[in-house]
């Protein structure tokens, strides 16, 4: 028993053949005929009967066919629940991000435009690996990832919008000899102490790259997955730190400065099952989420002020 079927025998007893029927929902008489049979099985009584050459309702077809309406009604009421549910332009929206975009973005969304329709916004950080971010969409609207260029794509069962492609700069203190320097090369670097972040975080393939291009090994000093944290080591003079140039908030003691000879960059990206765009909220906090992007790529003075301070495990 369907609604289909239930439609059909509601249908029957009002326009009272199966030729009209099948005119009336744009049906063939071989389809609605076997609608009904369908229907009947599930019946321990007989709903139809032969009255001539018409196929008229019983009793028990009546009543049945009484409560296919209060179905229609009870469906076309959900419907439409669901409806202004998917279009409501202030319905709660839940967004994580890795700690260095949620502190860039997350102000940015709360500070979003004021008035009806202003997004109910759920925020909250997840600083994990990069392949475990496709798997908090499951229990958000949106997530914001990030990864190295030339790590693999995201899977196929999450969509994906690309926010920013933002440097990632080397952070030394502003004393040190090499803050002079403009732009710094791998063999520049290489023989000096790092603070990178734990194995499995995708700034780590920069880390091997600048290994690779000088042709050395690194002397990775300090293991630190926070950005603030590893700015105040690097300010201490416990090594040198990438750090991205947009999402991290400058250290007075600190200067950035742009590497040569190796890919470093990351992408930050917003990733959604695709379902989720539906909704009219989610959509606006997409929206607000590339206006977001556009005004954190605007602060960029260029590289050579002050460093970011925020999460580094992200990078």
């Amino acid at each position: 028993m369907n609604e289909r079927q239930l439609r059909i025998l509601r249908e029957l007893g009002e326009l009272g053949s199966v030729t009209a029927v099948a005119e009336a929902l744009l049906m063939t008489p071989s389809a609605i005929s076997q609608q009904l049979r369908l229907l009947q099985r599930s019946s321990p009584v007989p709903l139809t009967e032969r009255d001539g050459r018409r196929l008229v309702l019983t009793d028990a077809g009546e009543a049945l066919a009484g409560a296919a309406i209060e179905v229609e009604t009870a469906l076309a009421r959900a419907r439409h629940t669901i409806d202004e549910f998917v279009d409501q332009p202030d319905a709660g929206v839940s967004v994580a991000a890795f700690h260095s975009a949620a502190a860039a973005f997350f102000p940015l969304l709360l500070r979003g435009p004021d008035g009806p329709g202003r997004l109910r916004l759920s925020l909250a950080d997840e600083d994990v690996a990069q392949d475990q971010f496709p798997r908090l969409t499951r229990d958000y609207d949106l997530v914001l990832a990030h990864h190295l260029g030339r790590t693999p794509p995201w899977p196929p069962t999450v969509a994906a919008t690309t926010l920013l492609h933002e440097p990632l700069d080397v952070a030394l203190p502003a004393d040190h000899p090499l803050a002079a320097r403009r732009r710094l090369t791998p063999r520049e670097v290489a023989d000096q102490p790092w603070i990178t972040v734990h194995d499995g975080f995708p700034l780590m393939a920069t880390i091997d790259a600048i290994a690779t291009a000088a042709n050395r090994r690194i002397d990775i000093a300090h293991r630190i997955n926070e950005f603030t944290v590893a700015a105040e080591v690097v300010a201490a003079g416990g090594g040198l730190a990438l750090m991205p140039r947009w999402t991290t908030r400058p250290h007075p003691a600190l200067v950035l400065r742009p590497l040569s000879g190796v890919h470093a960059r990351r992408h930050i990206d917003v990733l959604h099952r695709p379902e989720r765009t539906a909704r009219r909220a989610v959509r606006t906090a997409l929206a607000e989420l590339r206006s977001a992007a556009a005004t954190i790529r605007g602060r960029d003075g260029g590289a050579g002020s002050g460093p970011p301070a925020g999460p580094a495990g992200e990078a």
